[in-house]
């Protein structure tokens, strides 16, 4: 493929707001996973919550969006320049020619959650400040960042649960090749609530400690929330989208195929969009969920494609499971990797699964980068791997 150009990103997760505060965490191996304390949902586990969603103030023009998810959307909007490199970016192009283009798993569904709670004792109806549209709706969060932004593009969200936002890299990259437009505003957002602590806790996938991704003794995922952004243009930048795969092994609702078909085709499809071979690749940023049967899976996937060689390493450890928004959060913390030669560790892991065979990290290495994949694999088999490289 025409390589497309990342000139601009920026993340918040339980690791801080910004490029800097992300990477200087990543380099200490440290973990911003802690004790629950998320009200909506009090489980014996461990989250990873981003500090201050609380205290943002939507723009009075744009009150009937306020949740928590653009809430937390809105707070990394503010980080690394990248709503001035947005605005530099449609003085170029135009409004209308930047698309927006998001995945979110949960959109703001903690605002029905609270709307249930308030509902009239007598008729059971939903209070009348609730805007469900703006809030819940699944396109929530697209519309609220195109408003933010002032861009008039084609906008829509992509919601196939762990997925989600990876897979919109590859959506902006057919859209800006076929023409419908001159740049892209790519990325996630996922924000706690009660259903999916609830959900994933009746599932038995939540641990009540911080989860250990690969660890023979792991006993579940630990939920985070986070939000990523990314500006993507033709013109060349310091790093590029060199590829992507995406694949759907449909093998059940919530558990991959066990070989990990899926993962592998996904794996293999990016490396032939980017005409790379295996060992060309420098670093996997694992989807590394800490429940046995992905990282099971994900593990036999990599070595069907890459051996046992390549380093790679999961940093939901440190993170947490951000969910819809866990492509677009790791996506961004593959390029901090190769912007400043880094291999991050497998945070709170302390001793590898001896049936697993990849080449996972532990500690974090410094180490020059030139191409790096980063995998997001979710519920239904649906799998995306994407392919990042310096450009210089």
């Amino acid at each position: 493929m025409t390589p497309i150009f990342l000139t601009h990103y920026t993340l918040s997760s339980a690791l801080g707001h910004g490029k800097q505060a992300t990477l200087a965490v990543l380099r200490q191996d440290w973990s911003g996973l802690r004790a629950n304390d998320f009200a909506d949902a009090p489980l014996d586990t461990f989250i990873g919550r981003v500090d201050g969603v609380e205290d943002i103030a939507l723009p009075q023009a744009l009150e009937r969006f306020d949740c928590r998810n653009n809430r937390l959307a809105q707070l990394a909007l503010q980080q690394d320049g990248f709503t001035s490199a947005v605005a530099m970016a449609r003085e170029k192009y135009g409004a209308m020619r930047i698309a927006v283009i998001l995945g979110t798993s949960t959109s703001g569904i903690q605002a029905t959650e609270h709307a249930y709670h308030r509902r009239d004792p007598a008729s059971g109806a939903l209070p009348a400040d609730f805007d469900f549209a703006a809030t819940q709706g699944m396109n929530s969060v697209a519309e609220f960042v195109r408003r933010h932004l002032g861009l008039s593009g084609p906008a829509f969200v992509i919601s196939t649960a762990c997925s989600s936002s990876a897979k919109v890299f590859a959506s902006a990259a057919r859209f800006m090749q076929t023409g419908l437009c001159d740049a892209a505003v790519v990325g996630g957002v996922d924000s706690l609530c009660a259903m999916t602590l609830y959900g994933f806790n009746a599932l038995q996938l939540v641990s009540a400690e911080p989860c250990r991704p690969c660890d023979q003794a792991r006993k579940g995922i630990s939920i985070g929330e986070g939000a990523g952004f990314f500006l993507l243009e033709k013109e060349a930048g310091p790093l590029a989208l060199l590829g992507y795969g995406e694949s759907s092994d449909a093998y059940h609702m919530s558990t991959p195929h066990p070989e990990g078909l899926g993962a592998a085709l996904a794996m293999e499809k990016a490396l032939a969009v980017a005409c790379l071979q295996p060992g060309e690749i420098d670093y996997i940023n694992m989807h590394g969920t800490a429940s046995r049967s992905n990282d099971s899976a994900e593990d036999q996937g990599m070595r069907r494609v890459f051996g046992n060689a390549t380093p790679c390493s999961s940093t939901k450890g440190a993170t947490g499971h951000t969910l819809g928004a866990a492509g677009a959060v790791e996506a961004a913390i593959a390029c901090l990797c190769l912007e400043n030669g880094l291999i991050p560790g497998t945070c709170n892991t302390r001793a590898l699964d001896p049936e697993l065979g990849s080449a996972i990290q532990l500690q974090a290495v410094s180490r020059p980068l030139r191409h790096v994949m980063s995998n997001s694999f979710g519920f239904g088999g649906n799998n995306c791997s994407l392919i990042f490289g310096v450009t210089s």
